[in-house]
């Protein structure tokens, strides 16, 4: 049996980021997880995630590879008879360089393993299987046959969870009759630092800049005809990237490696419980609109740093999970209900949610206090 004060676990961009820094405030941290499957889909890390990479000392592993966001550009792309204004927001208008930056996951992945690799993280290869409470600890079983017993457990194992079934956490699920196709590809036309994001019928079609003349997909729309899309030639593909994006990037050439995963969303009861804490997907699921994914994910990391900060005391005792959960609680709701409701607004064909939608993008886009807290909110900075 190993012993540790924490268990992370989980070895995707959140648990590993979540190893390296309760491992740098002095804790005695064990990482129990198999590597992350390859995952192609890139992520736009915004300045806040940014800032907590800079912190564990693996952002300057990734500078080169990341693109940066200068502007965020949302275009209505729907044929309603409503239709919202296009907005551009300048991350110069709120003093910064760039929102964040757009890089590979796998060049992420591959960063924050030589972090953890660093540092005295205890490294368990395994598959966590279920989790039993004990006086003051956690004891996990492995599918290895061992097990870790911790006086905290931070689940960072996915929107299936089995740490959090193990607390006791319930959650609330739901579907959309939506799926999102990534690939990369290359392009004639310069992207200029610009994400954008085309708000269509069926969701967004969003371009997000990588280093070079290139860029990622995130296109939302039906399973049907994303799936279709899966199947296509990459010429064919690359004609109607090249269509829905009206061309603005030139002549499109699609790169290998295409997925598609269908769209949901997920919410707990609880942030922790039993001394298990929730971070990333445990903890939330929603829709890729507006980069709060995995940006959402790293300020759980953050925050349950800052709760748990001293390591001489107990990690997983009572206070600090209620701590932790009033920290994240507001910030999750929020977003969540915010993406949320973008999303549903963008499937409805209901006449007043189009005018709501719009006049609210009007609003952001011409009162400068209304715009600059947005950016600032969207950016959330840890």
């Amino acid at each position: 049996m190993t012993a540790a004060s924490i268990a992370v676990v989980g070895a995707g961009p959140v648990g590993l980021a979540a190893a390296a820094l309760l491992a740098d405030g002095g804790h005695d941290v064990a990482l129990v997880a198999p590597a992350a499957p390859a995952d192609r889909r890139t992520s736009a890390l915004l300045a806040g995630s940014v800032a907590l990479l800079t912190r564990l000392g693996v952002w300057p592993d990734l500078a080169e590879d990341a693109a940066p966001l200068r502007t965020m550009r949302i275009v209505d792309g729907t044929r309603r008879l409503i239709r919202a204004p296009e907005v551009a927001f300048e991350a110069s208008e709120i003093g910064l360089d760039a929102f964040g930056y757009n890089v590979a996951n796998k060049a992420l992945v591959a960063a924050l393993e030589r972090g953890v690799a660093a540092r005295n993280i205890r490294r368990i290869d395994a598959l966590a299987e279920s989790a039993a409470l004990n006086e003051g600890s956690v004891v996990v079983s492995l599918a290895s046959g061992e097990q870790v017993v911790a006086r905290l457990v931070v689940a960072a194992d996915g929107r299936r969870s089995k740490l959090r079934d193990a607390a006791g956490i319930t959650t609330t699920e739901w579907r959309y009759a939506q799926a999102a196709l990534v690939c990369d590809f290359a392009h004639t036309l310069p992207h200029r630092d610009t994400s954008t994001e085309f708000h269509t019928e069926h969701g967004p079609f969003t371009l997000v800049p990588l280093p070079g003349n290139r860029s990622s997909l995130v296109w939302v729309d039906t399973p049907e005809q994303s799936q279709r899309r899966l199947a296509l030639p990459d010429d064919a593909l690359a004609s109607e990237i090249e269509r829905r994006s009206a061309s603005i990037l030139g002549k499109v050439t699609v790169e290998g490696g295409r997925q598609v995963f269908p769209l949901s969303g997920l919410s707990v009861r609880s942030f922790a419980a039993n001394r298990i804490a929730l971070v990333g997907e445990a903890a939330h699921v929603f829709p890729p609109i507006g980069a709060q994914g995995l940006n959402l994910g790293y300020r759980d990391v953050a925050a349950l740093g800052d709760v748990i900060a001293d390591p001489t005391g107990d990690p997983g005792a009572p206070d600090r999970l209620a701590a932790y959960d009033g920290a994240r609680r507001v910030d999750v709701m929020s977003r969540t209900a915010a993406v949320d409701t973008v999303n549903r607004t963008l499937l409805s064909d209901f006449l007043p949610a189009s005018a709501l939608r719009g006049l609210g993008l009007f609003l952001v886009d011409r009162v400068p206090r209304l715009r600059r807290f947005a950016m600032r909110q969207g950016l959330a900075a840890l």
